[in-house]
């Protein structure tokens, strides 16, 4: 009777007030395990950071205030311009053949009878433990006794920056790509085949149909893998750690590894925490910056 007029009793409204509160109070017991987590290991060691980062502090002497003077020493340093353009050169020269080849590979596989295969080969390198395969890579690659040495020249990369950057850029790739390949196919095929199929009729060539229709519908794909590009490029340290300590003579000393030899090697906790803080905030920069020019570009 009431629903035939349009009108709803007093005692509904009650009811379905009482039960949005209680829903809500609900989903709010039930996000707080998470987000407390996230607050014990994510908020408080990034506060604890910020903290040590005006420290003058050795992780065994008694730590002195400084105020941001460690942030003014490292705008003044050039140990620190220098390795943030090594990392920069290495992002680079990482990148980009990384979303290229990612998106390439997922365009051939696409459809292909041998295409589940091939993408789980690609993915394999990426569950292999980082220090057997680093490990495995330098016996590969070694250019005194490698295995790949008694078959083909192998660039001396122990003795030339430039080949040292090629090979932790490869390596990189190499755990990456298959990740890539997968972001790429999912949404390759969300991609309406109806819109190829029209497309075709109306006598487009297969190369205007990737231009005008399966690129910009990849964009999404690609932006994610430039920013998450970007950020394991920034924060990169455990593959030139284990393959090249940084050497030879400072080449591959990217801000991650610089990081390490600062904060562990030198004992200089405070500068190391700052430093982490000034990483931090390129990341972000860089990441929110390529994202918005490549939505600003759709």
């Amino acid at each position: 009777m009431w629903q035939g007029f349009g009108i709803v009793p007093w005692c509904c409204l009650a009811v379905a007030k009482h039960g949005w509160g209680m829903g809500r109070r609900n989903a709010f017991w039930f996000a707080l395990p998470a987000v407390a987590s996230l607050g014990l290991f994510l908020l408080y060691p990034f506060l604890d950071v910020l903290r040590f980062s005006t420290w003058d502090w050795s992780g065994l002497s008694e730590p002195r205030g400084v105020g941001l003077e460690n942030y003014r020493d490292i705008l003044r340093d050039p140990d620190f311009y220098n390795s943030l353009r090594i990392t920069l050169v290495f992002g680079v020269m990482t990148l980009v053949p990384f979303v290229l080849l990612s998106v390439l590979l997922a365009l051939a596989l696409d459809g292909q009878p041998y295409e589940r295969p091939i993408k789980a080969l690609l993915f394999l390198p990426g569950l292999v433990t980082l220090g057997g395969a680093a490990v495995a890579w330098y016996t590969l690659f070694s250019p005194e006794y490698g295995a790949l040495a008694s078959l083909i020249p192998v660039p001396r990369w122990d003795q030339s920056p430039f080949w040292a950057l090629v090979l932790i850029m490869l390596f990189t790739i190499w755990r990456h790509i298959g990740y890539g390949v997968l972001v790429v196919s999912a949404r390759l095929k969300a991609i309406p085949k109806a819109l190829l199929e029209a497309a075709a009729v109306d006598g487009a060539t297969p190369a205007q149909s990737f231009r005008f229709i399966t690129l910009p519908l990849l964009r999404p794909a690609i932006t994610f893998l430039v920013v998450i590009g970007t950020v394991l490029t920034l924060q990169g340290y455990t593959a030139v750690f284990l393959l090249t300590r940084g050497g030879p003579f400072g080449g591959t000393e990217v801000l991650g590894y610089y990081l390490y030899k600062t904060g562990f090697e030198a004992g200089r906790l405070g500068y190391a925490a700052a430093l982490t803080v000034i990483i931090l905030l390129l990341t972000l920069a860089f990441a929110l910056a390529q994202a918005r020019l490549l939505r600003e570009e759709r």
